[in-house]
């Protein structure tokens, strides 16, 4: 069974930094995209961040854009978010997503059919 399974959540405060990982079994993802979203209460989810199959192409959300940083291990299956310079408007849901079909970023959620469970991300002022 093809798993995605997040962590690195957990309460913080704004300027504080947190890594998020997402851990791929069942299958090997070597040639899929990868890609971040999230989502706040009483919003729809959006886009955070995606990265290529190879990671030499990365496309970040312009309100993360110099604070996240995305990188992926193929090895290990394994894609990573780091957060820096945390603010309140970062609080959400993240979720991990694999895409089985596209091997290029995309920061459509449509374009991901394996999504994780989500891990909570709150920044407090």
């Amino acid at each position: 069974q093809v798993q995605l399974v997040e962590s690195g959540g957990g309460l913080v405060q704004a300027g504080d930094s947190l890594r998020l990982s997402c851990v791929a079994s069942g299958r090997t993802f070597s040639r899929s995209a990868m890609a971040w979203f999230r989502q706040a209460p009483g919003k729809e989810r959006e886009f955070v961040a995606t990265m290529n199959w190879s990671g030499w192409d990365t496309v970040y959300a312009d309100s993360v854009r110099g604070r996240f940083t995305l990188s992926r291990d193929n090895a290990k299956k394994t894609v990573y978010l780091q957060m820096n310079s945390l603010k309140p408007e970062d609080t959400a849901v993240y979720y991990c997503a694999v895409s089985t079909k596209y091997g290029s970023v995309s920061s459509n959620a449509q374009d991901y059919d394996l999504w994780g469970q989500g891990t909570q991300v709150t920044v407090s002022s």
